[in-house]
C-alpha cells in the first residue's frame, strides 16, 4: 500500500494550519445570529484589535484580502479622486488596476521589482500637493511577489503630515509576521487575509478603519453593497455580521488568535525574523542570489534567482522528491525565480527541511558540493539557535 503524500506548504499562502485550528474548523456549525456566535465575534474582535495594536474598528469580511483592499478603496473614495499608488510588484500593480477600474486618478510611484519603494518620492509628491487634492495613498507593505518589504513607517509618517490623504495599506503578508502598530503609525485602513499570518484556511479578510477613514465614508460615492463597511460597523455593535459569515472559519480564527496571544507579539515577530535570516543566509551559502534588496527582505518570503536553472523545473523536482511546495515567479519572473514562504505556522524544523531539500536538489544537478550543502545547514542553525 502506497504511503499518502504529506505536502508541506512553503509558499506565501495558503500557509500551514495548526492541528488545534483544524479541530476548531471541524466543529458543527452554529447559527450566525445566535448568542453563542455573538460571544465568538466579541472574542475574535478583541483579539484582532490586539494583533493590529489598535483601538480602531477591525471588521471581518467573508472574502479574500483583495476584498478587504477593494472595500477600503470604494468606501472612502469617489470617482475622479486623485490617489497615489505604490507599485514595486504584482500586488502593487493590482491596486493600480483596482483604482483605475473605479475611476480614480492614479499617480503611480514605482520602483523596479525586487527593490523597495522610495519613501522620499512619496514625501515629494505629497508636499507638492498644496491644494490637498490627493485623497489617499495606496500601497503594499510586504510585496510577496518579490520578497521585498516596504518602509511603511516612514511612508505613513509623510501621509500623516499631509493630513488630508488616507493611508490604504495591504498588510496581507506582514500583519502577524512583523510589527504593524496601526495606531502608533497612524494607519487609516489596513487590510489582511486569513490564509497568511493568521494560520487559518482562505476565506476571511480583515480591515482596520480609523476615525479619519470613517469620516471619509460620508463623502464616498463609489458603488458598494456587500462590501459596504457601514453595514459591518453597525452589525459589529451587536457582535454580529450583516450577511452570513463563514462560521467555521470564525471558529478557526478564534483558536488561531488565542494561540498567537499565548505566543505574544514580540515572540511572533522574532520567530519570523529568525526564519527570514536563516533562510536567506543559507540560500546565499548555496551560491544562490536573492532577488530582493537585502536591506528590505520580507519576513514572510524569500525570493531567489535561479540563473541558468529553470525555476519551474526546480520547483517541480522539490515537490516530486520531497513533497514541499515552493512558490514560483509571477509574470516576467516566471521560470526565473522561486520563492520560499516562511509565514505563519512555520517551525524551525520546516526551515531546515526546506533548506535540505533545496541543497539536495542543487547537489543532484551538480551545482554545489556536499560541503556547500553542509555549510548551508550550518549557517541556518547559527541563526535558528541565536534566538
Amino acid at each position: 500500500m502506497a504511503i499518502h503524500k504529506k505536502l508541506s506548504l512553503m509558499i506565501p499562502g495558503p500557509t500551514p494550519v495548526p492541528e488545534k485550528v483544524l479541530q476548531a474548523l471541524s466543529k458543527h456549525p452554529i447559527g450566525h445570529r445566535s448568542k453563542e456566535f455573538q460571544t465568538l465575534v466579541k472574542s475574535t474582535t478583541e483579539n484582532l484589535q490586539w494583533l493590529h495594536q489598535t483601538q480602531n474598528d477591525v471588521l471581518t469580511i467573508t472574502g479574500s484580502g483583495t476584498a478587504a483592499m477593494e472595500a477600503g478603496i470604494i468606501n472612502t473614495l469617489s470617482k475622479g479622486d486623485k490617489v497615489i499608488c505604490g507599485e514595486n510588484g504584482k500586488f502593487g500593480e493590482r491596486w493600480v488596476k483596482v483604482a483605475k477600474e473605479f475611476g480614480l486618478e492614479v499617480i503611480k510611484i514605482d520602483s523596479e521589482w525586487g527593490t523597495p519603494l522610495n519613501p522620499e518620492k512619496f514625501k515629494t509628491v505629497l508636499k507638492e500637493d498644496t491644494k490637498k487634492e490627493i485623497k489617499a495613498v495606496i500601497l503594499t507593505h510586504s510585496e510577496t511577489s518579490t520578497g521585498v518589504i516596504n518602509d511603511l513607517e516612514t511612508i505613513s509618517s509623510y501621509i500623516a503630515e499631509h493630513d488630508k490623504a488616507l493611508s490604504i495599506v495591504d498588510c496581507v503578508t506582514s500583519l502577524g509576521a512583523c510589527n504593524v502598530p496601526v495606531d502608533q503609525w497612524k494607519l487609516d485602513i489596513v487590510a489582511s487575509g486569513s490564509q497568511k499570518g493568521y494560520m487559518i484556511p482562505p476565506g476571511l479578510s480583515f480591515i482596520s478603519m480609523s476615525e479619519k477613514a470613517w469620516a471619509a465614508t460620508e463623502k464616498s460615492n463609489l458603488p458598494k453593497f456587500y462590501l459596504d463597511l457601514k453595514s459591518y460597523r453597525k452589525s459589529l455593535l451587536s457582535n454580529s455580521n450583516p450577511y452570513t459569515p463563514a462560521v467555521n472559519l470564525v471558529f478557526a480564527l478564534d483558536e488561531a488568535l488565542k494561540m498567537m496571544r499565548e505566543e505574544g507579539l514580540e515572540n511572533i515577530f522574532l520567530r519570523h525574523n529568525k526564519h527570514k535570516l536563516a533562510m536567506s543566509n543559507s540560500l546565499k551559502a548555496l551560491n544562490l542570489q536573492l532577488f530582493a534588496n537585502e536591506n528590505h527582505l520580507s519576513p514572510s518570503i524569500t525570493a531567489v534567482k535561479t540563473g541558468e536553472i529553470d525555476a519551474e523545473e526546480f520547483r517541480k523536482a522539490i515537490k516530486n522528491n520531497f513533497d514541499i511546495l515552493l512558490a514560483g515567479g509571477q509574470d516576467h519572473l516566471k521560470g526565473k525565480i522561486f520563492r520560499v514562504g516562511h509565514l505563519g505556522y512555520v517551525h524551525d524544523r520546516d526551515i531546515i527541511t526546506a533548506i535540505s531539500a533545496i541543497s539536495s536538489t542543487l547537489l543532484s544537478l551538480g551545482n554545489i558540493s556536499a560541503q556547500q550543502a553542509g555549510k548551508a545547514l550550518e549557517v541556518a542553525y547559527q541563526y535558528l539557535e541565536a534566538n
